[in-house]
């Protein structure tokens, strides 16, 4: 798979970045922000984000800043495995994958994307596919010439030989994509225009990105992908 990715040395998660995932969930990103900044002012701002603070809020204060009901129980439910113990910070970071996604996927409201996603993007671990990924999904459709958007349960198999940088292949995957879009992009405004932008003066879009990997840096490429 090439050479080993460099993991960066991070401090433990904080519960927050979970209940950022559950408010996000089927929201615009843009709607998201909104949420999510009134929630850290309901809680006194970003470091006053804990079990404790949570769970003092009341449903009604939470459905005034736009969180529904049924996330309202989720984020309450997450708070209360933190402040039982049944997770914590210490015991996020040294879990191995496996472990760690049966407990979180144990909180109401976080499922296998999301728990994906957190082990890529704030643990930066190297060996996690999102087989939900729909991106990644149709990037791996594409890479092996498939009739079919793969199904999740078939991800594994087709990605066996990423092992083991399977985050590193996603990570490729959503570039694949990127790629995709803006050759779509460029062919468009060239059809509109009446001159197509030569491919190589494409310049990717990286602001605000959600799928920057750290790690990946010192990664020169995944041999022999396809």
């Amino acid at each position: 798979m090439g050479e080993q990715a460099h993991v960066q040395i991070h401090n433990p998660p904080k519960p927050e970045f979970h209940s950022q995932s559950i408010l996000y969930q089927q929201l615009a990103v843009k709607a998201g922000d909104t949420i999510y900044q009134r929630f850290i002012a309901l809680c006194g701002g970003q470091h006053s984000i804990c079990p404790d603070t949570v769970l003092t809020l009341s449903p009604q204060q939470l459905k005034q800043i736009g969180v529904s009901g049924r996330k309202a129980s989720y984020i309450y439910d997450l708070a209360n495995k933190y402040k039982s113990g049944i997770l914590s910070d210490d015991m996020v970071v040294k879990m191995d994958d496996k472990s760690l996604f049966t407990m979180l996927t144990m909180v109401k409201g976080i499922g296998s994307w999301s728990v994906h996603m957190f082990m890529i993007l704030s643990l930066q671990r190297p060996d996690v596919l999102p087989v939900s990924d729909f991106k990644v999904r149709k990037g791996v459709q594409m890479l092996y010439g498939l009739d079919e958007l793969p199904k999740p349960s078939q991800m594994e198999q087709l990605c066996e030989k990423w092992r083991p940088y399977r985050s590193v292949g996603a990570w490729y995957m959503w570039r694949l994509m990127e790629a995709k879009a803006l050759v779509q992009e460029a062919g468009s405004r060239g059809l509109q225009g009446g001159v197509v932008q030569p491919l190589q003066q494409i310049e990717p879009n990286q602001e605000g990105h959600q799928h920057q990997l750290q790690f990946v840096e010192q990664v020169n490429g995944i041999s022999n992908i396809g």
